[in-house]
């Protein structure tokens, strides 16, 4: 856990409760955590997932590595530390988003276990819904895709500390939902995701 350097600060609750902002956008917020290598198809699947939810009214955000890297996090590298620093702010920011009553859509790589189970406990802590997806494919399937050149590059010895490659991935144990990409369609995955979003009532604002 990060060490708390500011003192004499306090959390300030306002008179607008969790519980009124899930009622006034008839849903609940929650984190869904998209985690796996690069390619396995984290974005494209967050990104259908909020294009659904949207259609149905509902309303999400996505938190996607690169976009969080090119802003709040661009101090930030790619060594071990880097990393878990880098997971231990988004989740803080996908904190934020679910006490706005925002169903936050989170996908980034997130190799190391221990990071990922700090940002469940940051949620568990703060009685919010945590669903953690992990989105599992061969290395092989990863390369064979490699949507940004990364792997070849990585191989090549251009990129250190790459996933799967120089750095390791520790896959979830227990996640609440394993998303094999090489072997569903997208609408399958989407589907397996809202049913599970409907099966948590994070739905429906009640």
């Amino acid at each position: 856990m990060a060490e708390q350097k500011a003192t004499n600060v306090h959390w300030h609750d306002g008179e607008v409760t969790r519980a009124d902002r899930n009622k006034l956008l008839s849903q609940k917020g929650a984190t869904v955590w998209f985690t796996g290598l690069s390619g396995s198809g984290k974005s494209t699947v967050a990104v259908a997932l909020e294009t659904e939810l949207a259609k149905r009214g509902k309303l999400a955000y996505r938190l996607d590595g690169d976009n969080v890297r090119l802003g709040i996090n661009k101090n930030l590298g790619f060594s071990a530390e880097d990393r878990t620093e880098n997971i231990r702010r988004i989740g803080e920011i996908s904190k934020l988003f679910v006490d706005a009553g925002v169903i936050v859509l989170s996908s980034f790589v997130s190799p190391y276990r221990a990071d990922r189970d700090l940002v469940r406990k940051l949620h568990v802590d703060g009685g919010m819904d945590f669903i953690e997806v992990y989105v599992d494919v061969p290395l092989a399937e990863a390369e064979k895709r490699d949507p940004k050149g990364l792997y070849k590059k990585a191989r090549a010895g251009e990129i250190k500390n790459f996933t799967g490659i120089s750095d390791p991935y520790e896959a979830p144990e227990t996640p609440e939902l394993v998303l094999n990409t090489h072997e569903l369609t997208l609408q399958q995955e989407v589907d397996a995701l809202l049913a599970l979003l409907e099966a948590r009532g994070l739905l429906s604002g009640e």
